[in-house]
């Protein structure tokens, strides 16, 4: 082994096992190890940023604008106004909303449709009393089969496309050949979730009596003003000035209700504040100020919230600003006049200083604010509100046109009149020109940490291959599976990367596997396409773990999941995939076609 291989097997080691942890976000990592490539004169500086224009890219890029542009016409939220008269037991539900979310999913962003069905899934649980964890692992599981269904459906199958386009002889996989295998598996994986799927989930308890995720009554308290207490005539101001861990978000005087009182009015005997604080920091306030502990049974939602102020349930998503953050470190409730009440991370409260928890793809937060403060911040900072929200419907005609130009650019790339990412970008600009997607939110919608991924990914890739160490890695395989059929080898290129997407983001899976698994198809003399395919489908099967896919992040707060809840319904998915996918590539994609 030459030491070139050996320095850039260790860096995509290092790689994966720090895209594992997580502790650093992956597209830095992706960084880093270009980074390093270059110092190490593996990648020539020239090159360093030639994965950038690589056709996949753009294509992701352009095809995440249109999503945005179709979400904005209203054309989901049509499918999502008549979910809210479903009521039936959580086998149909769970059935027919993963069914449109899968649908949806094949043609835009898995996130973005996810994230409409949500707030819905949610409200029809509350109304037929099944808990969010029997819906909402289907929904993101159904978002991923969605995916597999056509080109434009998830990135690996575009990143596959475009590596297929750029070997000698061969063209890219046009827009509806990934359906042959992946519309029958994802028909397949949603049977398994309708019948037996949402039945392995583990049944949350816990949530507060309206359905709503988090109880308030869990993380507030009351406390009376007695006629001896000091704090009679100051302002609420100086009592959070003198105590920044002490939070007032609400004040009670008779029968009159005060959410986020005004920090100029003075205190009378017999009020009662709510105050979020830690429990230490609390009995510590109440002994200074000689005020008692009460219990008036006003901790509900109603005593917080008001016409002007709102209470609202958001999940943070992932890649979102405040991801990695703290409240205290952007002083959510000083400079952006939010008070933080409660945060949820896999089914239980945290407690402690809210101020100093740092956020994470997931969490759930229960944030209080005036309403038009918190709906403008709220996709600032990356969150998904979990309440139903007003449906953007839009006129039929804007709709119609929507939906024409993207069935424009779905036809001429179908029929290889222009290539993907050439057709998607035209759409891009009509719908843009259109002002189905404003200036400003064009580069919004558009998820650049995969961007810099994807873009740093592929030198590592090219590395991989200039340096000899496909060829190494894909002769370990053949030596494995030379004795054995070739459907030996399909098999352990098929479950090593749905093994990988389990662990990894399944962008940078399948940047590292298309290569491998050529090389292996060469080596054994058969067509490639087989291979290929099977890369696309298995990076689609991240079902283990929340890691593999922003989806199963997505919903582990609202879910109140736990990391190994996962693998209850995942790894069952998981073989009957591997069972049905095998024989569907031999028979679709013939190993001799």
């Amino acid at each position: 082994m030459s030491l070139d291989i050996l320095m850039v097997i260790v860096i995509i080691l290092a790689t994966l096992v720090m895209f594992v942890l997580g502790k650093i976000r992956y597209d830095l990592v992706a960084l880093t190890a270009l980074f390093f490539l270059v110092i190490l004169g593996i990648i020539p500086p020239e090159r360093a940023f030639a994965g950038f224009s690589h056709p996949a890219v753009i294509t992701v890029a352009c095809v995440l604008v249109v999503s945005r542009a179709l979400l904005n016409a209203g054309i989901v939220d049509r499918i999502v106004s008549l979910m809210g008269q479903l009521h039936s037991g959580p086998g149909v539900q769970s059935g027919v909303l993963s069914g449109l979310v899968a649908l949806s999913s094949s043609f835009m962003n898995n996130v973005g449709a996810l994230s409409l069905f949500i707030p819905v899934t949610l409200s029809i649980g509350r109304k037929n009393k099944i808990s969010p964890s029997r819906l909402l692992m289907p929904l993101a599981f159904a978002s991923l089969l969605g995916g597999m269904i056509t080109l434009i459906g998830t990135p690996p199958n575009i990143i596959i496309a475009t590596f297929r386009g750029q070997q000698p002889g061969l063209e890219p996989f046009r827009m509806f050949d990934f359906a042959y295998v992946g519309g029958l598996i994802a028909l397949i994986g949603l049977l398994f979730i309708i019948f037996l799927g949402w039945r392995l989930i583990p049944h949350r308890e816990g949530q507060g009596s309206s359905g709503d995720i988090i109880e308030i009554a869990k993380y507030l308290t009351e406390a009376r003003v007695p006629a001896e207490s000091a704090v009679i005539g100051k302002r609420l101001g100086q009592l959070e000035y003198e105590r920044e861990e002490i939070n007032v978000v609400g004040l009670i005087r008779g029968e009159s209700r005060y959410p986020v009182p005004y920090p100029n009015r003075q205190l009378q005997e017999g009020d009662i504040l709510l105050l979020q604080a830690d429990t230490e920091d609390l009995q510590g306030f109440l002994d200074e100020h000689g005020l008692e502990l009460a219990e008036s049974g006003a901790l509900d939602r109603e005593n917080l919230g008001s016409e002007e102020v709102e209470l609202l349930e958001v999940v943070v998503m992932p890649d979102a600003f405040l991801e990695g953050r703290t409240a205290g470190g952007i002083n959510m409730r000083t400079r952006l006049g939010i008070n933080l009440l409660a945060v949820a991370r896999e089914g239980g409260g945290l407690r402690g200083r809210l101020s100093t928890i740092r956020f994470r793809a997931g969490d759930v937060l229960l944030l209080q604010g005036p309403r038009g403060t918190l709906h403008e911040l709220i996709p600032r900072l990356g969150l998904l509100p979990l309440a139903e929200r007003p449906l953007r419907l839009g006129r039929s005609r804007q709709a119609l046109l929507a939906v024409l130009v993207f069935a424009l650019a779905v036809g001429v790339a179908a029929l290889g009149i222009l290539p993907i990412q050439i057709s998607f970008l035209g759409a891009a600009i009509l719908l843009t020109l259109a002002g189905f997607v404003p200036l400003k939110e064009v580069y919004s919608s558009i998820e650049w940490p995969v961007i810099i991924l994807l873009g740093a990914m592929f030198p590592l890739s090219e590395a991989l291959e200039i340096t000899g160490g496909t060829d190494l890695i894909a002769g370990g395989l053949l030596e494995i599976a030379r004795d054995s059929a070739p459907w030996v080898a399909l098999t352990i290129i098929f479950v090593g990367t749905m093994f990988l997407s389990d662990l990894v983001n399944n962008t940078a899976a399948t940047v590292l596997m298309a290569p491998i698994a050529l090389q292996i198809a060469r080596g054994l003399e058969v067509s490639p396409d087989t291979f290929l395919m099977a890369v696309a489908i298995s990076a689609s099967c991240a079902f283990l773990t929340p890691l593999g896919h922003q989806s199963n992040t997505l919903v582990m707060g609202p879910g109140g999941y736990r990391f190994s809840d996962y693998w209850r319904m995942g790894l069952p998915l998981e073989i009957i995939i591997v069972l049905a996918a095998i024989p569907l590539l031999l028979w679709i994609w013939p190993l001799q076609g």
